[in-house]
């Protein structure tokens, strides 16, 4: 990060956190170490139950035990440090571990988006295409996207934070957001920024459209197939299999097109602060809650794994 540094006058920054309010300050440690255990045992457990049970040894709990994975990644990169600043009331972070901060979170975010679009891809395979799925989403496939989506996430990060952290922070280092994030930090700068927001929107805009384009396009087939089944019954195991899938897309782009796409004169704040509390912290805890009750199989998994006293074969 040395070399980094050299671009700037700044060696720290003060995150202005969440609230002032000292009242606030214990409840709401509380509240975010709740989430965050929750965000822990339901993602790790979920990576858990499905290498555990040979049931879930299919592309499609593949896919999902990743996104439990990059999950738990991208809310580590922001809870820990807000639960700290809560209890000690230390709102600095360094220069590097701003940099850091942003590069973790923006790759797991990115590598997200890029899973979503891979797991509608499959369910397109599985539902359009059954009796080819097996040939079609082969393991070694499998491991190949999974492997790309995490390339290109990472990628995505190491730009966008090459074009942040190039900049010159001179006149202050108060940061008006909880985390390292984007806009707070471009708003600090005292260099041109025009070419580092072309390319930062570039790049944002291409992997959301790109993979939402991946996944719109996938239901819209999805969607005619289901329409071609017969049987009532049919339809709604097949629309079953999507179900949670689409919950996860919608909770997600949602608050992602919401903080990121709006235009810059209709900002306010707090209103990003809550958006980010909400994408950052509670949607890779709910997640694994949203799966969990619309998956069979994986309710399945997990009472059968609660009925066994040592389901790890420890």
């Amino acid at each position: 990060m040395s070399s980094i540094q050299n671009h700037s006058e700044v060696d720290e920054f003060i995150l202005v956190g969440l609230t002032d309010m000292p009242e606030l300050q214990i409840p709401l440690f509380r509240i975010f170490t709740l989430i965050y255990l929750i965000t822990l045992v339901g993602n790790l457990g979920m990576v858990v139950l499905i290498s555990w049970d040979s049931h879930l040894h299919n592309p499609m709990y593949f896919f999902l035990s990743n996104l439990s994975l990059v999950d738990f990644g991208y809310s580590s990169a922001i809870t820990p440090k807000v639960i700290v600043e809560f209890l000690t009331g230390d709102k600095v972070i360094s220069y590097s571990g701003c940099a850091a901060q942003m590069f973790f979170f923006m790759a797991f975010a990115s590598v997200d988006c890029f899973l979503l679009a891979v797991m509608a891809y499959d369910r397109h395979a599985a539902i359009c295409k059954p009796l080819h799925y097996s040939t079609t989403m082969t393991l070694s496939l499998c491991i190949r996207m999974v492997i790309g989506v995490y390339m290109c996430g990472f990628l995505e990060s190491s730009v966008n934070i090459g074009c942040i952290f190039h900049l010159s922070f001179c006149s202050s280092n108060v940061v008006h957001h909880f985390f390292c994030d984007i806009p707070p930090l471009l708003a600090l700068s005292c260099s041109d920024i025009y070419i580092n927001e072309v390319v930062i929107f570039i790049l944002a805009g291409f992997n959301v459209s790109f993979t939402l384009f991946i996944i719109v396009t996938s239901y819209i087939f999805i969607f005619m197939a289901i329409l071609r089944i017969h049987s009532s019954e049919g339809r709604h195991k097949a629309f079953s299999t999507c179900a949670s899938h689409l919950t996860a897309v919608s909770i997600f782009y949602g608050t992602i097109i919401f903080m990121y796409f709006q235009p810059n004169s209709s900002h306010s704040m707090d209103t990003d602060k809550m958006a980010s509390v909400f994408y950052t912290m509670v949607i890779p805890m709910l997640n694994p809650i949203v799966y969990s009750l619309r998956n069979r199989e994986i309710k399945k998994a997990f009472r059968k794994a609660a009925g066994n006293k040592y389901p790890l074969g420890l």
